[in-house]
C-alpha cells in the first residue's frame, strides 16, 4: 500500500526516538504532512508501513484521523511531553 501522505503515523504514536508523545503532532511534520527530515528519520519511522489500519482511520482531517487511531486502541493523546 502506497503512503497516504496523511500524517496520522506522525502523529498519533508515540515516538520515543524523537521524545514526541501518544497524540501530540510530531515537530518534524511541515506543513504540508511531510516529514521535514526524511532522509534523517528515525529507524522507527524508516521501518513504519503504511497498511490497511490506515484506511480504517481515514478521514479528512487528522484531528478525525488521530482520534479515530487512539480510539482504536483506547488510548488517550498524552498531555505532558517527556
Amino acid at each position: 500500500m502506497d503512503c497516504l501522505k496523511c500524517g496520522t503515523c506522525c502523529t498519533a504514536p508515540d515516538i520515543k526516538a524523537l521524545k514526541k508523545p501518544l497524540g501530540v503532532r510530531c515537530r518534524c511534520l511541515d506543513s504540508s504532512g511531510l516529514c521535514s527530515i526524511y532522509e534523517a528519520r528515525p529507524d522507527v519511522c524508516r521501518r513504519y508501513r503504511p497498511d490497511e489500519l490506515c484506511l480504517r482511520i481515514a478521514a479528512s482531517t487528522l484531528e478525525e484521523r488521530v482520534a479515530r487511531y487512539l480510539g482504536l486502541f483506547g488510548l488517550q493523546p498524552d498531555s505532558t511531553p517527556d
